[in-house]
């Protein structure tokens, strides 16, 4: 069991790297669609930029590190199977499921916007942004509390926090339609 605390810090190493990722290429996607809506030369020197950005950010770290952090999970479940039969660990994997879904889909997004087709609004991107701050509150409190029995008030807080971001993204449009450079 010595090489499972190993594989852990590793396996959160990625964690933080998939989810650096995860967080700033629906931002990167906002500031693509933005710059879709300027005037030439704007929108072509901006959207190559933000296109190289986004490709780097994705192809390089987010991609890399999903795969690396899933790999170092399977590992840790392979030395220790028993967890999986924890009621917190399976609602985590469910938490995990849907991570996998929001990675897969901002995929598709990003081939959608490397080809220059923008389907998405930047209200969509702002609200899209927020998926992975959930998933990641629920999957800390699971992992650390080990509590699956405290789940009502743990998805009453996932509720409120998503209230409060929702209220965050309203000020925040609020303040930049007062400023726009803000």
């Amino acid at each position: 069991m010595e090489y499972y605390n190993y594989l852990k810090s590793l396996h959160l190493i990625f964690i933080v790297t998939w989810f650096a990722g995860l967080f700033y290429v629906p931002r990167l996607f906002m500031y693509q669609i933005e710059a879709s809506e300027k005037q030439e030369p704007d929108r072509r020197i901006l959207g190559d930029q933000l296109a190289l950005m986004t490709k780097r950010l994705w192809k390089i770290i987010t991609w890399p590190s999903m795969i690396l952090a899933s790999l170092f999970a399977f590992a840790m479940l392979h030395l220790n199977p028993g967890i999986l039969n924890a009621p917190w660990m399976q609602i985590k994997l469910g938490f995990v499921f849907l991570l996998y879904i929001y990675h897969f889909k901002n995929h598709q997004i990003f081939k959608q916007l490397q080809k220059g087709d923008f389907k998405y609004t930047t209200k969509f991107m702002r609200i899209w942004n927020e998926g992975p701050t959930l998933i990641l509150f629920a999957v800390i409190f699971l992992v650390i509390t080990k509590s699956a029995t405290n789940w009502i008030w743990g998805l009453a807080g996932l509720l409120t926090l998503a209230i409060l971001l929702m209220l965050g993204i309203k000020l925040y449009k609020s303040i930049r339609a007062k400023n726009p450079n803000a």
